[in-house]
């Protein structure tokens, strides 16, 4: 009977306690009394160039309270105060940049550091900044870009190299720092040689194209350096670009194979298309048993042909588009190439309209025959940036 009345009397307690209020944790509600979920701390910034004297950093804090008071500081890798050489590096907070910001009703905030407080001296330097308050925290990685970019070199928005006699290509210079557009101009500096003294290629506005020729260069000098300088302020950018110079020579190396009768007997030398003899984007074409390689007839009318002269295999495997085109002028031009004649290399001229940019230079290479029924070519073609737009 005791024993009955014991466990009653602990039943007793643990329904009382099972019905007594639970401790909650205070968590935001609305008005109703429901709870609210709130979205994690959020932040940008736009930045900072090494044309910039400072960055803002914005953050949105959706678990704070307007009026809280958040700690913002900056850190940075650095080697602890006291500690032997060759210790590693480890984020920690820069001396005096902590700051004191209120969080507004909207509950966001915003701060200003310079870069000299970030200790920010170049492009790629990096530096935290962390926000910490009561309920809330956030963060945010910056790091130093260039302002100055420079591409390489350029015609017709094709990256292309630097040819001598192949005309002239540029540069794309773009200004661009992070708290301003970029009023000032760019200096372009140049020198044909490490050891030479540099010479001012002229002021640009902050978005340019800065030219360059292969006939800037002294003869005998293959490289050149350059150097664009943007300023603001007291702080300056500087870009260096190297480029090296080749000799002149057919950018386009095409091959094929022409067969007398049906659709490949000519060839488009401006794509490297195979055609029919009579159709009218045959450059070249052979139409009889002898092989014999001529301008096609429904092409070469109204001033529009192609001629030869007879060159050599040394010559075509040089590659010099300069001796290319003398040795083409001071040659007897004809309006045929045997493909069995010499050793069977050819230099050759078209004229494809009444302008001086409808005229191509190139080098044909004869690299078999099938007597009386094919030839297989190879020709170089293409020594002048006009013509990349219409040489594919």
């Amino acid at each position: 009977m005791k024993n009955k009345i014991r466990f009653l009397f602990i039943g007793a307690i643990v329904l009382l306690q099972s019905c007594s209020k639970q401790d909650y944790f205070d968590v935001p509600k609305d008005s109703s009394g429901n709870v609210i979920i709130t979205t994690v701390s959020s932040t940008t910034s736009n930045g900072i160039s090494t044309l910039d004297d400072n960055f803002t950093i914005n953050a949105v804090l959706p678990n704070a309270k307007a009026g809280d008071t958040m700690t913002v500081e900056l850190l940075k890798q650095q080697v602890p105060s006291g500690a032997p050489a060759g210790t590693a590096t480890q984020l920690l907070p820069i001396a005096g940049t902590q700051k004191k910001v209120i969080v507004a009703s909207d509950l966001t905030t915003s701060v200003i550091f310079t870069r000299a407080e970030a200790l920010m001296t170049k492009a790629g330097d990096v530096v935290t900044v962390t926000f910490a308050g009561k309920t809330e925290a956030a963060m945010r990685v910056i790091t130093m870009t260039k302002a100055t970019t420079v591409s390489g070199t350029k015609y017709n928005g094709k990256v292309v190299p630097i040819i001598r006699s192949a005309g002239p290509a540029y540069f794309d210079v773009n200004v661009s720092p992070k708290l301003a557009a970029y009023a000032g101009t760019v200096l372009v500096k140049n020198k044909n040689g490490i050891n030479d003294p540099w010479q001012t290629v002229g002021n640009f506005p902050g978005t340019s194209q800065v030219p360059i020729s292969g006939d800037d260069f002294a003869v005998g000098k293959d490289t050149m350096y350059y150097a664009f300088i943007s300023q603001v302020g007291n702080f300056s950018d500087t870009v260096t670009q190297t480029i090296l110079n080749s000799n002149p020579y057919f950018q386009f190396k095409k091959t094929g194979k022409m067969t007398l009768g049906g659709s490949s007997a000519g060839v488009n030398m401006l794509v490297n298309g195979a055609v029919a003899a009579n159709n009218a984007m045959a450059i070249m074409a052979i139409d009889d048993s002898s092989l014999i390689i001529h301008g096609g007839t429904a092409w070469a009318v109204g001033g529009k042909g192609i001629s030869f002269v007879k060159s050599t295999l040394a010559v075509y495997n040089e590659n010099n588009s300069d001796k290319i085109i003398m040795a083409f002028m001071a040659g007897t031009a004809a309006a045929t190439a045997a493909p069995t004649s010499g050793e069977g290399v050819y230099i050759f001229k078209i004229v494809n309209g009444p302008n001086a940019t409808d005229i191509f230079y190139g080098i044909l290479k004869v690299v078999s025959i099938v007597p009386g029924s094919s030839i297989n070519y190879e020709y170089r073609i293409g020594n002048l940036y006009a013509q990349l737009a219409v040489l594919q």
